[in-house]
């Protein structure tokens, strides 16, 4: 079964629905026991990082996602959550990933948010999706990106930066852009994800 976390964050159910499509048992929840049991859980969501670390906080989900021992895969805000730090309202997150979160600040004529399709590039230390995925295009909706680091196994390059569109390290796995929106592509790392 997989969890998926209910956290007060936005676009949610297109997850959900993705998660249908291919036929897999999840369970939209906030309840600790059902996310430790989980075979995996999903980390997703649209907010605002300082809001949204404040209710992790005080639900108890951030100590929680943090001991997690079973796959997890955060998306979007998800996955800049799991880094140690965010410009959006200058918090500190959850600290999984050693990367920081910074906020696109154009010089170069591009619009911010990054909406819309931009390829992926695979790094050498990708050891999680398959190699079909490298060079194809995922959807993206975003206005902070995650500098890349030791855990990026992905990126994609925006506003004259390169920056990681995926990162991987022990048992979390994450993805700046939303697989569940990205057609066929985004099915395969579901499904890469769901097979680790």
């Amino acid at each position: 079964m997989v969890a998926v976390i209910d956290y007060n964050a936005g676009n949610i159910r297109s997850v959900l629905y993705a998660l249908e499509r291919i036929g897999v048992e999840h369970e939209l929840t906030s309840d600790p026991a059902k996310i430790r049991a989980a075979d995996k859980v999903i980390f997703p969501g649209v907010g605002h990082a300082a809001s949204t670390m404040k209710h992790l906080n005080e639900t108890g989900l951030a100590d929680l996602i943090r001991s997690l021992t079973q796959p997890v895969f955060g998306v979007c805000v998800g996955m800049q959550l799991l880094c140690s730090h965010s410009e959006e309202g200058d918090v500190e997150c959850l600290g999984i990933f050693p990367e920081r979160v910074h906020q696109f600040r154009p010089t170069n004529g591009d619009k911010v948010p990054h909406m819309g399709w931009n390829e992926v590039k695979l790094a050498p230390t990708n050891d999680w999706v398959s190699k079909e995925v490298d060079g194809d295009f995922c959807y993206y909706v975003h206005s902070y990106y995650v500098e890349p680091g030791p855990d990026t196994v992905a990126t994609t390059t925006y506003c004259g930066r390169e920056f990681a569109a995926m990162l991987r390290k022990d048992n979390f796995y994450a993805a700046q852009f939303h697989p569940e929106k990205s057609a066929k592509v985004g099915e395969r790392i579901i499904r890469d994800f769901l097979a680790v």
